[in-house]
């Protein structure tokens, strides 16, 4: 009874939750790092560890989110931190600004019109196109986005992570099948099509494809939410 009691209070101590949390993510990084399959991508691996030790141990997700505040707080300043390496590749930025800004418009544009098309093609619920036309944008923006255009902003949120972990998984295999090893090009590719998840696979490789990720995500997502209810509203 005693030990029941006692495996009860570790489970439920706020430092449970962010140590879980810890623990997965260093070891889905170093069994990454140590396989380079793509079936072992960081951001998949960690969460199915996470998701099995909830589900055995019965802790709710509103306490495990709730618990995980210390970790969420940083989320902010982590983000931030990104332009850190944006800063230190300015120089090639500028040199690369107009392959950069084309190659923008092009996979933003294609990115949306394939799922608006295969919707069509296959029959969607309009409702289920508009939440899918925004699903490689980040979280926040693909949410708000699909909202104003009459998507589901939860529904949203599973679509781009879905996207984020698929880009992770199958860019860098893509890339190298198909011979690309510019850092740069790798960075806009990950960055574009797999935002968030993307851009941390894009830091593992070096510091230029990070840089280039997180510009490519950032971009994304202010094209996303400038252009695609305009385009959207001219279509209807």
């Amino acid at each position: 009874m005693n030990w029941q009691m006692a495996w009860q209070a570790v489970l439920t101590h706020p430092l449970f939750s962010v140590g879980l949390t810890l623990v997965a993510y260093q070891v889905a990084t170093a069994l990454y790092a140590r396989t380079r399959s793509l079936f072992f991508q960081p951001f998949l691996v960690a969460m199915t560890m996470v998701i099995s030790v909830l589900l055995l141990c019965h802790i709710p997700y509103e306490d495990y989110r709730q618990h995980n505040m210390l970790l969420t707080v940083w989320l902010g300043p982590t983000t931030v931190a990104l332009a850190v390496p944006l800063f230190l590749n300015l120089a090639r930025i500028r040199e690369l600004f107009w392959p950069i800004m084309l190659t923008l418009l092009v996979a933003g544009a294609v990115t949306s019109a394939l799922v608006i098309l295969f919707g069509w093609l296959f029959g969607a619920p309009e409702s289920l196109v508009m939440t899918m036309a925004p699903k490689s944008a980040t979280s926040p923006i693909a949410m708000l986005v699909a909202e104003n255009l009459g998507g589901i902003a939860a529904l949203a949120a599973v679509f781009v992570l879905l996207t984020g972990v698929m880009g992770a998984m199958l860019g860098p295999f893509l890339l190298n099948r198909f011979g690309i090893e510019h850092p740069a090009a790798r960075g806009m590719a990950l960055g574009l099509t797999a935002h968030a998840v993307g851009t941390a696979q894009a830091l593992q490789e070096n510091e230029e494809c990070g840089a280039f990720a997180a510009m490519a995500m950032s971009l994304m997502g202010v094209l996303t939410a400038v252009m695609l209810p305009l385009v959207i509203a001219l279509l209807r």
